[in-house]
């Protein structure tokens, strides 16, 4: 398999981590890139809140000395307001790489015809799009797309989207094997990534069920995409991009940390957090709280499968330092061994199909192009 392509890159392991509210902010990207190469897309930033220059917003977009390309993924619904959203990433060179968010499917966002819904507007779509690559062209920052087989299984758009992204002069397509019905729920449809790749001749990547780096193989055999997306698989197994670098690189070996080496992954995570969080405060006292309070919902994820007190589980949930985390994890069994008992098992998010929500008559025209009314959200992060 050759290197994946996003422009001027070339990205080995074809792996893209894909951004996560709360979760892939500059810290937990430098702990994954420490694992392992790929691409590490920040939290989701909104287009009119960049526009507006909202404080929060600006402080998202950070990162690392070392990250490169920068990957920022932008959320818009109004073509005009997303293209001055490009130029200002372009002008103020605050990223390497434009992902357009066409893929979520909580409720808040697609009620306003937001993030997965907005595909179903064809129109509108190739719009934004096109909007976003002629803003970014000139400076040679390419743009890619994330998105859902579409609305449910009665309005499926994502192959007429995916031509439409291409025409409009995208670097890569990324496709969630999921309908924002689906939610997080039931199994990706691969078949569906397969169908897209044969339709287009940009990179497609694949999204969806990429718990171990066998299932990333396993996604590029059965749909020959270019390149895999890693979302709820690395909550709490943040070596799994090391995993997944071996599988691509064609080798056999595997991470199963024993409970002490996730212990000093822990620590080495929030040590990252306190650091991120302390350099964005006046006072440093503050900023390790904050990190630490950060860190707080990531626990359960890394002890999943463990046998350890609810007490424990509990305490390392409610920390406030360092230090305090030190004194716990020190309760730790360092031989544990890893539960392989969870291997292959969904992370995260789990819910059940639901009727999604959308606007008043957004179905009943393809072809209006009209930015839907107050969907633009003015805070980041999802």
């Amino acid at each position: 398999m050759s290197e994946l392509k996003i422009g001027p890159y070339e990205v080995w392991p074809p792996v893209v981590l894909a951004p996560m509210a709360g979760i892939t902010n500059v810290g937990f990207r430098r702990l994954c890139r420490e694992q392992g190469g790929g691409i590490y897309v920040c939290e989701m930033i909104t287009t009119r809140a960049l526009v507006e220059r909202n404080p929060k917003t600006l402080r998202m977009i950070a990162f690392g000395a070392e990250e490169h390309p920068r990957s920022l993924q932008l959320y818009g619904t109004d073509p005009e307001i997303t293209a001055a959203a490009v130029r200002i990433v372009v002008e103020r060179d605050l990223a390497d790489h434009i992902d357009l968010n066409f893929g979520c499917p909580v409720p808040k966002v697609t009620r306003r015809g937001g993030g997965s819904a907005l595909p179903w507007r064809r129109r509108l779509f190739a719009r934004l799009v096109r909007a976003a690559v002629d803003a970014a062209s000139p400076a040679g920052v390419p743009v890619t797309v994330k998105m859902r087989k579409g609305i449910d299984d009665d309005h499926l758009t994502y192959v007429e989207a995916g031509l439409a992204a291409q025409d409009a002069g995208v670097a890569a397509v990324a496709l969630h094997g999921r309908t924002a019905a689906q939610r997080y729920s039931g199994t990706a449809d691969w078949d569906a990534i397969a169908t897209l790749k044969a339709a287009l001749d940009v990179p497609v990547l694949g999204n969806g069920d990429i718990w171990e780096g066998e299932d990333a193989l396993r996604m590029v055999a059965h749909t020959g995409v270019d390149g895999v997306v890693v979302g709820r698989g690395c909550l709490g197994r943040p070596w799994l991009f090391a995993d997944l670098e071996a599988a691509f690189d064609g080798r056999t070996d595997r991470r199963l940390p024993t409970l002490g080496e996730v212990a000093v992954t822990m620590r080495r995570h929030a040590e990252l957090l306190v650091e991120q969080f302390v350099a964005g405060a006046r006072n440093p006292a503050r900023g390790e709280r904050d990190g630490c309070t950060d860190f707080r919902k990531h626990v359960a994820w890394y002890l999943k499968g463990f046998p350890i007190g609810s007490e424990l589980r509990r305490s390392l949930a409610m920390i406030d330092s360092l230090a305090q985390l030190d004194d716990l994890l020190g309760k730790l069994d360092p031989e544990v061994p890893f539960p392989v008992e969870t291997l292959g098992q969904p992370r995260g998010r789990t819910n059940s199909p639901g009727k999604v929500a959308l606007p008043d008559g957004w179905l009943d025209s393809r072809d209006d192009d009209t930015p839907p009314e107050g969907a633009e959200l003015d805070d980041s992060g999802g």
